[in-house]
């Protein structure tokens, strides 16, 4: 059964932006030996078959081409464990306002 994405659907879409051979010589070499890629979200503008080349606008208000990969896809970025050192710090901001005091 092949999923299909119908027009105002979130969906996510893959575009080569360029191929290996167009990277810059600047970049690294085992960099230049791939290409470019970019996954991108946006709301389909027409439906379409995951797999098949699809039209999108992005929340920027950008029309963008390319193939869709996924239909209502989440985000999947982290910003890495916890740093202890961190965790105190909302906690003893909101001590320094409420007591109008400042750090220096």
């Amino acid at each position: 059964m092949t999923r299909r994405c119908k027009k105002g659907d979130w969906v996510e879409v893959h575009q080569v932006i360029l191929e290996a051979g167009q990277r810059s010589t600047d970049v690294p070499e085992d960099t230049s030996e791939v290409p470019l890629e970019a996954w991108i979200k946006g709301w389909a503008l027409a439906g379409g078959a995951v797999g098949q080349k699809v039209e999108i606008q992005t929340p920027a208000g950008r029309t963008v081409n390319g193939v869709l990969t996924e239909i209502s896809p989440g985000y999947t970025h982290a910003y890495g464990p916890s740093v202890p050192e961190l965790t105190p710090i909302g906690r003893e901001l909101r001590a320094m306002l409420k007591e109008g005091r400042s750090r220096g």
